[in-house]
């Protein structure tokens, strides 16, 4: 686990030619075909010698809840550990570790016609009205996730009309057990200085490897919204802006890198709250950092 442009994928690299492991991709935004660029996705002579589970398994258009990523991710390692080898999970979208951990309740299906109408009417009110609606219907809800985070709101607010019930009240009810093993590590960064510089490095290389071309396929292909959670990833949304005249160039590149930066400090805090685990810091000596892992499992006898 780590936040973005941290050196999670390149670490998993060098863990490949260590241990026999399988790659499994944890991250919300890669799951998505034609979004290769923005989502700073593993090139495809990459993937041909290191080869990912769930990386372009969704076509833009469709969505894909925690709850199907936690069902598809049991049975790839199943057949992983079946094969003789390690499952190793490699990504920044923290809810999807964490619900794979610990399970979630029985929900409803995503409803996203739903969603569009809860768009819709919020774009006709203030800036905070779904953020302000989550707090009378969930309250405790309301308290861990940031205004911003649309998405989230989203399904929630989603939950309690589509089942009558709080996910909060849904939470408490929810049995389920994680059937394997495991050894947790995150990769963090060894200041905010350095995770700023990458981040900058990262969506300049985005910008001169064509990202304005690829949303532009994107939003010509006439079936997308900014409302979908494809067009909703950090950067996408931004571009979006910027091509149908919402925002200028320069206001979409500082929207763009202020929204990264803001990504990496949830991530960050999601991490520091997180138990049982070890910390890696990134020192841009990943060989080292990866034999450190080794000798846990070593250690450990692994």
């Amino acid at each position: 686990m780590g936040p973005t442009a941290c050196g999670k994928s390149a670490l998993a690299k060098k863990l490949k030619k260590l241990l026999p492991v399988e790659l499994v991709s944890v991250d919300s935004a890669l799951i998505y075909r034609d979004m290769n660029i923005g989502t700073a996705k593993p090139t495809s002579l990459e993937l041909f010698h290191y080869p990912y589970y769930l990386i372009n398994i969704k076509d833009p258009k469709d969505g894909y809840s925690a709850s199907e990523f936690q069902k598809d991710v049991l049975k790839i390692i199943k057949r992983i550990i079946y094969a003789g080898k390690i499952p190793l999970l490699v990504g920044g979208t923290m809810f999807y570790f964490k619900t794979l951990l610990e399970g979630l309740p029985e929900l409803p299906e995503p409803n996203f016609e739903f969603r569009s109408y809860l768009c819709s009417l919020a774009q006709r009110k203030h800036r905070n009205f779904l953020h302000n609606m989550l707090k009378i219907v969930d309250f405790e809800s309301s308290k861990r996730i940031h205004s911003n985070d649309l998405q989230r709101i989203l399904r929630i607010l989603e939950i309690f009309y589509m089942s009558g019930k709080t996910l909060t009240e849904l939470t408490k009810f929810k049995k389920y057990k994680f059937p394997y093993k495991t050894l947790q590590f995150s990769i963090i960064p060894k200041s905010r200085n350095w995770l700023v510089e990458k981040i900058l490095i990262r969506f300049e290389k985005m910008l001169l490897l064509g990202f304005q071309s690829e949303v532009e396929n994107l939003l010509n292909r006439g079936d997308l919204n900014i409302n979908l959670p494809s067009m909703r990833c950090v950067g996408y949304r931004q571009m979006w802006g910027y091509l149908t005249k919402v925002l200028s160039y320069d206001e979409m590149v500082q929207k763009s890198i202020s929204a990264t930066k803001k990504l990496a400090k949830n991530q960050l805090t999601w991490l520091n709250n997180w138990k049982n685990l070890n910390v890696l810091i990134n020192n841009d000596n990943l060989d080292t950092l990866s034999y450190e892992i080794v000798k846990i499992l070593e250690k450990l006898k692994l």
